[in-house]
């Protein structure tokens, strides 16, 4: 059996390749100081696998956990938003679920997870899918979605498991005040768990740093309240 790395005293990245919905996917796997960790599914914006993502894998593995964010476009990153919207539309939703169920699969399999209980996190179009995955995937007991774009209905959340925090702006043109009750009241009404949806004073993608849509104060606020509940959630 596969031994966990020995500790470096940095986290550590790496491309990895899993089977996944009947192909081999591909993403990057991120390990925390100490080698190992509980774990955490990290999901890419709308702009694909970039160097934003890879930033933020290597953050949450400084903070203790084994992150993999795998690759949804195959490669392929969208240089603006057209592309990015069009790289969206061209995957469907039940494809990256599938995908996702993979590496989910891949990540509980690996020595340096602590535990088949895992959190999961994202952004934008990967926010959106946080929720389709906790909603079929009892092994995700944290989820937390930034500002998560939902394409068409919402998921049935009767067999949810996980704890849910949100966040989103209040800027946020593409995720009105209504969207953000009809979600907490969907989750509520059929799973019956209660999801904390956080509002922050910020336009859409408030968190990412590289954008010009970034606004500190919300997400440094965003992310210490992310960091707590994953270690409340996950040990």
């Amino acid at each position: 059996m596969t031994q966990p790395p020995e500790p470096t005293g940095d986290p550590v990245r790496q491309n990895v390749e899993f089977p996944s919905a009947g192909a081999t996917a591909h993403g990057y796997l991120a390990l925390p100081p100490d080698g190992s960790g509980p774990g955490a599914i990290l999901i890419q914006e709308w702009w694909g696998l970039n160097d934003h993502i890879a930033d933020v894998a290597e953050r949450l593995a400084a903070e203790g956990f084994v992150v993999l964010a795998p690759d949804l476009y195959g490669g392929n990153v969208a240089h603006d938003s057209d592309e990015a919207r069009r790289m969206m539309r061209e995957l469907p939703v039940a494809r990256g679920v599938e995908l996702l169920s993979g590496a989910v699969d891949y990540l509980v399999s690996r020595p340096e997870v602590t535990s088949s209980a895992i959190g999961a996190v994202g952004f934008c179009l990967g926010g959106g899918f946080v929720l389709y995955l906790a909603a079929v995937e009892p092994r995700v007991v944290a989820a937390v979605p930034f500002y998560g774009v939902i394409q068409g209905e919402l998921p049935d959340f009767s067999g949810l498991a996980a704890e849910v925090l949100g966040h989103f702006g209040d800027q946020d043109a593409a995720i009105p005040a209504a969207a953000r009750e009809r979600l907490h009241q969907a989750i509520t009404d059929q799973s019956g768990i209660e999801p904390e949806l956080r509002v922050y004073p910020a336009g859409h993608a408030f968190f990412n740093d590289a954008r010009p849509s970034y606004h500190r104060e919300s997400a440094e606020s965003a992310w210490a309240s992310t960091l707590d509940f994953l270690r409340r959630r996950l040990g």
